[in-house]
């Protein structure tokens, strides 16, 4: 059989080995862009990974006013843990601590609700307001407003989930550190793009690939020796000559077609920046996660 190439890039016949996780969609409002994105930052940082941070989170895209509820210009944000109990428990932290605080935000459920697989968000925020808290119901949908020193929080109450697949991934292996950052910063720009992603990593990049446990009994999770240059002739190395430098991406999405083709956008960005010379996917042999993106069909398919 031929190899696998794109765009004159070889691509290991191999998947992405990704899980199923319950995801939430936030829709944070301020009175400007800049606070918006405020609130954004601070709600979904450190959440790169579930191995050590209680979800995993991203922007997923900023809003105009007129894709907001009330008007004002937002962010939508997506949140990934690995049960609803979970996923609750880090968004009324996370929406606390980082959204509330936050001067002129309001925030609203992003989501279908499904009363079986819903979560309380603004439920339980709402002690905030020491009994002076409001509710409302508008169009079927209760709301709470909480008395705060600009004026009040509004928060929905109930947030719809879904359930998420996370855990996509690519390897990029370079010639040098500067391709391979360029072909990763490409690739995220053109994953990002895709409605329903997130990357969660810093910038959308890991440069410390992982592989399941350690030499270390107490440690999850160590460096993924065989995809690090320094490590090449002490270790069973993946890395041909020439290869310097790698790095993932990671994907979560709302399903399994968003991730799909976030990691087909982010192939064929990558393999668009000269210098790239392998392209793969990490994967546990098939057995952790039930859902195996394969690369060999996403070139395919195309």
């Amino acid at each position: 059989m031929l190899p696998l190439m794109l765009n004159g890039v070889e691509v290991i016949d191999t998947f992405a080995e990704a899980f199923g996780m319950s995801a939430a969609r936030v829709v944070v409002t301020a009175e400007s862009a800049r606070w918006a994105m405020e609130a954004a930052r601070a709600a979904t940082g450190y959440a790169a990974s579930v191995i050590g941070c209680d979800a995993e989170a991203g922007l997923e895209k900023e809003l105009t006013p007129a894709e907001t509820p009330d008007g004002r210009p937002g962010v939508s944000l997506l949140f990934f843990a690995f049960s609803r109990d979970a996923l609750q428990k880090a968004l009324v932290n996370r929406v606390a601590q980082c959204v509330l605080t936050c001067p002129t935000t309001a925030c609203f459920n992003g989501l279908p609700i499904d009363p079986t697989r819903s979560i309380r968000i603004g439920g339980n925020l709402r002690f905030f307001g020491d009994g002076w808290q409001i509710s409302k119901l508008l169009d079927g949908k209760r709301y709470w407003r909480v008395p705060v020193m600009d004026g009040e929080f509004l928060c929905e109450d109930v947030f719809g989930t879904a359930k998420g697949v996370a855990g996509g991934n690519i390897l990029i292996l370079a010639d040098t550190r500067a391709s391979g950052l360029k072909a990763a910063e490409d690739a995220v720009d053109a994953a990002r793009a895709v409605p329903g992603v997130i990357l969660p990593f810093p910038g959308g990049v890991v440069r410390s690939g992982s592989k399941v446990g350690s030499k270390y009994k107490k440690l999850r999770a160590s460096t993924n020796d065989a995809y690090c240059p320094s490590l090449r002739g002490a270790v069973k190395s993946e890395l041909p000559d020439g290869v310097n430098a790698v790095y993932e991406l990671v994907i979560d999405g709302l399903d399994l077609a968003a991730v799909e083709r976030a990691t087909w956008e982010a192939m064929l960005a990558a393999t668009r920046v000269p210098g790239v010379k392998r392209i793969t996917a990490g994967n546990y042999g098939g057995k952790l996660g039930p859902f195996h993106i394969r690369l060999r069909a996403l070139i395919e398919g195309t």
